[in-house]
This record gives structure tokens, C-alpha cells and sequence, in this order.
């Protein structure tokens, strides 16, 4: 059952919590996903049979949650799921992060370790705004986004897909790949062979770049970013067990 949790940033997150034993897990979706995406909802199912908590929320300007996506980036994204974790989640958390979830879930990780049992990523998209969308730009479109504020990229559909200034600027201010990176809880680094929005090297690289005790990156091979076939579910599902047995 969904509720509704008003942010210190007052912002309304939508939310779903299932109470269970700890240490509980906290899903972070990807972006333009949400809370009731194939990897979350297997997941809540699963930590239903198995007796574990279960926390997953949509991030402002995604599915229930408050705000206009265009008018949101990492910062309000990170602010939404810190108060998410410090406010809702009891105990020390697995964190589980798809994707730009995944981001999310290493800024938790990096800023507040005392709230982490361990760490899953799939695909983590960590910095993306930077190395994904900026990088992809050419000089002029780089210009044109930085001076008028927005930047449309066509792709064929009816409407461009606009990305802010405040999108990029805001990653800035969030990178966790340029300065050092402690994970001194079990960490494990999820990564399709086949995955086309985020490259297996940068699950590689942020492999090499993080500091910790116990990371361990598995690359699957054939599997793509949705990383939702049975075989992948099943993998998220022993690697939260294998940091954090019940």
C-alpha cells in the first residue's frame, strides 16, 4: 500500500514499506522508472516471502512522488532519498540501487555509512550527467546548454528530450568518482555484458575506484540493463542475502 512522506525539503514522496526482519532493504529506482518497476516489485514479493523489511519510493518528478521531472536533477533526487533512509528506514539498510539509483545509492553509502549493512548496485550509472550526457555533447551544444539553460535533444519522436542546465551543474556537485570513495560494508557491483545505457567499463571503473574490505563485481554475460530476466533476479536476491544474511 502506498504512503505519502512530506520531505524537510517539502517535497511529498511516495513510498511503500513492508515491515519485516533486519537488516531491511531500501530499492532506489533508475531514472524515468519508479517504485513499481519489475526489479522493485519482484523484489518487495521476495522480501515478503522471505520475512524481510522492505522499503521502496519514487524519487520527486517520478511516478507518485511530487515535482516536475524536467524541473528536478540529482540533488533533488539524493535530498529525496537521504530523508527517505534517515526518516522511514529502521535500522541499518541494504541499499539496492538500479542504475541512477545506483548513484544514489553510493552518495548514501559515501555520506552516511552508519545507516548502510551493505550495498547492491546494478548498473550503476555513478556521475552520469557528466560522463553519459555532457561528454556526448559537441562544443557548440555544450555552449547552448550552458547560455540559454537547456539544451533539446532530438531523437526522432514527436517531442525533444530537454536536459537543464540545472541537470548537469547539479551532478557536479554529486560526483562520487573524482574524489575517494570508502565502502567498508559488503559491497557487490551488478553488470550486464549487453547493457547499452551504461557501459560495463564504468561498472569496471568504479570497481577499480572504490575502497573497501569486501567489493566484488559480477559481469553477466548477455545481460542488458534492464538486468529483469529470472537468472538476474535471482542474483540481486543472493547478493543482498550473501551482504546481509537474515
Amino acid at each position: 500500500m502506498t504512503d505519502f512522506f512530506d520531505s524537510p525539503e517539502g517535497r511529498r514522496i511516495a513510498y511503500d514499506r513492508r515491515p519485516g526482519k533486519g537488516p531491511g532493504v531500501m530499492f532506489l529506482h533508475g531514472l524515468h522508472s519508479d517504485m513499481t518497476g519489475t526489479k522493485a516489485t519482484a523484489l518487495d514479493a521476495w522480501a515478503g516471502d522471505t520475512g524481510r523489511a522492505f522499503l521502496r519510493f519514487d524519487c520527486s518528478g517520478h511516478g507518485q512522488s511530487s515535482g516536475v521531472y524536467a524541473e528536478t536533477s540529482i540533488a533533488d533526487w539524493y535530498q529525496d532519498a537521504r530523508s527517505v533512509l534517515l526518516n522511514l528506514a529502521e535500522g541499518p539498510q541494504v541499499l539496492v540501487g538500479s542504475s541512477m539509483g545506483g548513484w544514489l545509492a553510493l552518495l548514501l553509502a559515501r555520506d552516511c555509512p552508519e545507516k548502510v549493512a551493505g550495498l547492491v548496485t546494478i548498473a550503476a550509472a555513478a556521475d552520469f550527467t557528466e560522463d553519459g550526457y555532457w561528454a556526448s555533447f559537441s562544443p557548440e551544444q555544450q555552449a547552448q546548454l550552458m547560455e540559454q539553460g537547456y539544451l533539446d535533444l532530438h531523437h526522432g519522436g514527436p517531442v525533444p528530450y530537454r536536459i537543464s542546465r540545472k541537470f548537469i551543474v547539479d551532478g557536479r556537485d554529486h560526483f562520487v568518482l573524482r574524489s575517494p570513495l570508502s565502502l567498508p560494508f559488503p559491497t557487490r557491483l551488478l553488470q550486464g555484458s549487453e547493457d547499452r545505457a551504461v557501459p560495463p567499463d564504468w561498472a569496471v571503473k568504479l570497481f577499480h575506484h572504490a575502497a573497501g574490505p569486501d567489493i566484488r563485481l559480477t559481469l553477466v554475460k548477455g545481460a542488458d540493463h534492464n538486468f529483469s530476466a529470472p537468472d538476474n533476479l535471482a542474483l540481486i536476491k543472493a547478493a543482498i542475502d550473501e551482504v546481509a544474511p537474515l
